[in-house]
C-alpha cells in the first residue's frame, strides 16, 4: 500500500506503508544508530518525533521483551529504507512491523532516506505527517502548518504518581520528564534507594522526602515551556546536588538562569562527539536531544562549560560551582554517577 511522508515545507517522499494508519504530526529527526531501534522507537525523548533511521536496513534482529526504554512507546512515526520481516535472533519475539502495529505505530518504508536526512540537514528539523494519495498532500501541509500541540509532551510520557525502587544506598529523588527503563536499572544497580517523582512535583514536597541528591531525567520537548518546572528546580538548587542529564540538564541551566536554543537537527544516535574540557580529551557518546544552552550565557548564569559538542561546538555539559549541581547532554556514564555520588557525600559532612 502507498504512504507518502510529507515535511512542513511541502517537501514530500513516497514510500510503502507500514505498521498502523494513525497518522500523526511530529517533528522529524533523524538516527544514526545502526542498532537499537528498538530502544529509539521506545524511547520517552522521542515523544511526539517522527525519525528518519540513516542505517538502511532495519528489524535484522527482530524485537524482544528485554530492550525497551518504556512500555508504551510514543513515536509519531518511523521511516526506513528497508525492514525486514525474517528476524534472526535467539531473543526475537516477533518482527518490528508487528510491534509497530500492536503498539500503533505508523510509518513508512521503501523510500530514499539518504535523500530526506539531506534535506533536514539542509533545512533543519521540521515538522511532518503521512497520508495515503498525492490528492491528499495539500491538506496534509496545511494541517501540519496549522498544528499546535495540545499538551506538552513530558506530560505524556512522565509518571502519574510517585513511585520507589528500593534500595540500601544513597536515597534519591528522581524527577521523571520522561526517564527510560535503562536509567531506572542502571540507578538500581547503584544500589540507590530511588524515589521516582511526576515532572509537576513541587520543590518543597522534593524536601518533604528528606532525599540526598536529586536526577532531573531527560525526556522530550521544548525545556523552555515547562516554566513551573524550572522554577521548581531553581528552589532546590544550593539545597541539596541536584544533577540532570538530556532534558534534564536543559532545565537546570535555565533555571540558573542560562539561555536556550534550537540546534538545526539535534544531535541524535550512539555516536557523538564531545570535548572534556576539564580533561582535554574526546569522549563519544549517545545522545537524543534537539535543544542546547546557548555558551555565550554560561557565565553570567555562574556556569562552567565542561563538555562541549567536537561538531558543532555546541554546549553539552555543565556546572554550577556555587552550589555543585551539574548536567549532560548525553547518556551518562560512570563518571557522572561518581561525581553526583561525591556531591552528596560532601553535602553530607
Amino acid at each position: 500500500m502507498e504512504r507518502i511522508l510529507v515535511l512542513e515545507d511541502g517537501t514530500w517522499f513516497k514510500g510503502e506503508a507500514v505498521g498502523t494508519d494513525h497518522f500523526r504530526i511530529g517533528s522529524l529527526i533523524f538516527n544514526t544508530a545502526m542498532t537499537g531501534y528498538q530502544e529509539i522507537i521506545s524511547d520517552n525523548a522521542n515523544a511526539g518525533s517522527m525519525v528518519v533511521m540513516t542505517y538502511p536496513l532495519i528489524g535484522a534482529y527482530g524485537i524482544n521483551r528485554d530492550d525497551s526504554e518504556s512500555l508504551k512507546p510514543s513515536l509519531a512515526g518511523l521511516i526506513v529504507r528497508e525492514i525486514s520481516d525474517t528476524p534472526s535472533n535467539f531473543r526475537s519475539v516477533e518482527t518490528l512491523e508487528t510491534y509497530m502495529k500492536r503498539m500503533d505505530i505508523p510509518g513508512i518504508k521503501h523510500v530514499d532516506t539518504r535523500a530526506i536526512v539531506r534535506h533536514l540537514r539542509t533545512h533543519g528539523t521540521m515538522r511532518a505527517s503521512f497520508c495515503s494519495k498525492e490528492a491528499e498532500i495539500d491538506a496534509t501541509v496545511a494541517a501540519i502548518k496549522a498544528y499546535v500541540p495540545a499538551e506538552h509532551p513530558v506530560r505524556t510520557v512522565s509518571t502519574r504518581s510517585i513511585y520507589t525502587i528500593p534500595g540500601r544506598g544513597k536515597k534519591v529523588l528522581m524527577i521523571d520528564y520522561g526517564v527510560s527503563l535503562s536509567m531506572l536499572r542502571r540507578c538500581a544497580e547503584r544500589d540507590y534507594d530511588l524515589i521516582v517523582a511526576p515532572y509537576d512535583i513541587k520543590a518543597e514536597t522534593v524536601l518533604d522526602y528528606h532525599p540526598e541528591g536529586i536526577l532531573l531525567s531527560g525526556g522530550p520537548g521544548n525545556p523552555a515551556f515547562l516554566f513551573s518546572q524550572i522554577e521548581a528546580i531553581r528552589k532546590l538548587i544550593g539545597t541539596l546536588p541536584v544533577y540532570g542529564y538530556g532534558l534534564g540538564c536543559e532545565l537546570l541551566g535555565l533555571a540558573c538562569g542560562a539561555d536556550l536554543e534550537a540546534l538545526p537537527h539535534g544531535h541524535h544516535g550512539p555516536n557523538q562527539a564531545v570535548v572534556d574540557t576539564q580533561a582535554d580529551r574526546v569522549l563519544i557518546t549517545k545522545q537524543n536531544h534537539q535543544y542546547a544552552l546557548k555558551a555565550k550565557s554560561l557565565e553570567a548564569a555562574g556556569l562552567t562549560l565542561t563538555y562541549r559538542s567536537l561538531n558543532d561546538g555546541s554546549v553539552e555539559g555543565i556546572a554550577h560551582a556555587e552550589s555543585g549541581c551539574a548536567g549532560v547532554e548525553f547518556d551518562p556514564d560512570d563518571r557522572f554517577f561518581t561525581a553526583f555520588e561525591a556531591a552528596m557525600e560532601r553535602k553530607d559532612d
